[in-house]
């Protein structure tokens, strides 16, 4: 036998592939000058929102009526705005709110630029359960939603700047608020929210009035809406990694805008809707009437986690709102609530399409298995969501068992075959063609076919890939404990270390260690299979060497790699190994017998040899062509 030697270049191979994952991961990290930056920006931020905070307090507290001071500004304001001066004279012009709320959400509505400056979402928590800080969605400036109106003497208006008069009403059970800028007593420009008991969707349209002799409507009206994310996760690096703008165009296409690092834009065009996406929690502006055009852009706020622990993404959008018959009229709504693929659903809007769920048959796979499945278990069974992923997992192990079997079955086969396949290598060692086609004719004689064990693994890794997808976008995980971990949806931190490591972080996650401890022993104890199995092909890496690195290598990448994802994720990846080591235990003690299949082959090698399959009698072809061409050419 050749004696086995270590192979260098493997490990060489390898060594090189993980430098330069860590150069990459090196090369996003900002500069000492961009971090100072970073700190700057964040003290001269920290300052202006206490000093709203202030203003806004002072304000609330402050009478109704107008003070000198204020008068001057009025008058001042009149001789700016030109045909909207009449609502500088309103009672609506001063600093003042209206608070419209139901048991899912509260938002606050300015009266100067009458958009919402605080949307409160009641029924969840920043950070962990119990925290006592609710998720706000707006607050202290982070938001802003204004038109850019253009007057018929050319010149530029921003509604953010002026005054609305607010009308609050009840009709039936829901709470409508009219906030209309006026140019005259019947002429003005209106949003009308309207809130639905127990909902997180808001009504919102906007709609002018008699404002032909005011406004330019020979070009759109622009409609700017920008959104500064705040951080409401446990995990900044998580919660930003699924932090983007998704949008519906052209009727049924659905694209994001997703950003690390630097910024992106996109420009869609006949835009249905706009969602700015938090990893769990997202703000969506629909409209009835879609926008003939528009300019998204999304910027990464995370440059040094240490440092940016506030904000996550900054989102912008430019949608043009375009007139008929000389005004505006848009049907909208806002929806600013849970990320969640069942709640977003049930608007039929195709909200849920936000939810990443993965492309092609991945998204299949979690759409009519997964979610149905783990619904199934953790609301209509009413299980703990520990539970519920264990048992998760175990059903999908045990329904892809028939698969596991079939390529432990294949592997089996080759196994026996492999001093055949020895034979012949030592043979035909000078002639590699001729080698290859005396392989396959002992594969057809046994009837043995060397793609069975490929193709049961290619069809798990669907599956596999899909519960990368699944887990993660999973809100039902959200603040969820079970064991040590506190939130299934984010990393179970067991140790803070008072340093951090490049790529890894600055704690200890039991989870992944658990499943790279049951990822190690499983290919261990598989290794050995495939090693006898897979025939030695001359010009080829040695499978074994390389299986010998992949042993040590797998347990490490699930160390490095997810030590910073959710929990959930982690634990289904430790069950799973578990499930599948007990499955192989099983098959390979009390199901295959060896000697069986030993005398089955034989059996097999006695018969007619069965007709090659399509691809095989193609492979054979292949290679008798180039065998005559080989010989062709020493001829010549």
């Amino acid at each position: 036998m050749e004696e086995k030697k270590f192979d260098l270049n493997s490990i060489i191979g390898f060594v090189l592939i993980f430098g330069i994952l860590i150069w990459i991961m090196y090369q996003n990290q900002p500069s000492d000058k961009e971090i100072a930056a970073e700190k700057a920006k964040k003290e001269l931020v920290a300052k202006q929102e206490a000093q709203a905070k202030a203003d806004k307090t002072k304000t609330a507290a402050a009478p109704v009526a107008a003070t000198p001071g204020d008068t001057v500004q009025l008058a001042n304001l009149q001789k700016t705005l030109g045909g909207f001066a009449y609502s500088a004279t309103l009672p609506s012009a001063k600093e003042s709110f209206t608070t419209i709320e139901n048991e899912k959400l509260k938002l606050v509505i300015a009266n100067k630029g009458g958009y919402i400056v605080e949307a409160t979402l009641k029924e969840f928590e920043r950070f962990k359960k119990g925290s006592g800080q609710l998720v706000e969605l707006i607050k202290n400036n982070n938001s802003n939603l204004n038109l850019q109106l253009l007057t018929t003497d050319n010149r530029t208006l921003n509604s953010k700047d002026l005054y609305f008069e607010p009308t609050l009403e009840k009709i039936g059970a829901d709470q409508v608020l009219s906030m209309r800028l006026k140019a005259g007593a019947n002429e003005f420009l209106e949003y009308k929210y309207i809130l639905k008991p127990n909902d997180y969707l808001v009504g919102f349209d906007i709609r002018s009035q008699g404002l032909n002799r005011v406004l330019n409507s020979a070009k759109p009206i622009d409609l700017q809406w920008d959104l500064k994310t705040y951080r409401n996760e446990k995990s900044i690096a998580y919660e930003n990694r699924y932090g983007q703008i998704d949008f519906k165009y052209e009727e049924s296409k659905y694209n994001n805008v997703s950003s690390h690092g630097q910024g992106k834009e996109e420009t869609p065009v006949k835009v249905s809707y706009v969602a700015f996406k938090q990893h769990f929690f997202t703000t969506i502006l629909s409209t009835e009437k879609p926008f003939e055009t528009s300019k998204l852009q999304s910027d990464d706020l995370v440059k040094d986690e240490k440092i940016d622990t506030v904000f996550t993404k900054q989102f912008k959008a430019n949608l043009p709102l375009a007139f008929t018959n000389g005004e505006i009229d848009y049907k909208m709504n806002l929806y600013m609530g849970p990320a969640d693929y069942k709640t977003l659903k049930s608007y039929d809007k195709n909200f849920e399409k936000i939810i990443p769920l993965g492309w092609g048959i991945f998204g299949w796979i979690n759409k009519w298995i997964f979610i149905p499945l783990f619904g199934f278990l953790s609301s209509t069974i009413g299980l703990s969501l520990g539970i519920a992923i264990i048992i998760f997992t175990i059903i999908i192990k045990l329904a892809m068992s028939p698969i596991t079997y079939k390529s432990f079955l294949s592997q089996a086969k080759m196994k026996v075959l492999r001093p055949d396949i020895t034979e012949l290598g030592e043979k035909y060692k000078k002639d590699p063609m001729k080698k290859q086609q005396e392989t396959m004719k002992l594969y057809n004689k046994a009837g043995v076919n060397p793609m069975a064990g490929c193709i049961p693994a290619l069809i798990q890794l669907p599956f596999m890939y899909a519960s990368f997808q699944f887990f993660p976008a999973a809100f039902e995980l959200r603040q969820k404990g079970f064991l040590w971990a506190d939130d299934l949806s984010s990393f179970d931190s067991v140790v803070k270390l008072p340093f951090t490591i490049p790529m890894y972080g600055d704690h200890i996650s039991l989870f992944p260690i658990l499943a790279a401890i049951a990822i190690f022993f499983y290919m261990k104890m598989t290794s050995g299979d495939q090693q006898m199995a897979a025939p030695q092909q001359e010009g080829m890496p040695d499978m074994a060497k390389m299986m010998k690195i992949m042993i040590y290598v797998s347990p490490l990448m699930m160390l490095i790699f997810f030590n910073n994802y959710g929990s959930g994720l982690s634990l289904y990846n430790f069950i799973s190994n578990l499930i599948t080591i007990g499955i192989m235990f099983v098959i390979k003690n009390y199901i295959v017998d060896s000697d069986k299949i030993h005398a089955q082959i034989q059996e097999n090698k006695l018969k007619e040899p069965k007709k090659p399959s399509k691809f095989q009698q193609r492979l054979q072809d292949v290679m008798e062509q180039q065998e005559a061409a080989k010989a062709q050419n020493k001829r010549k």
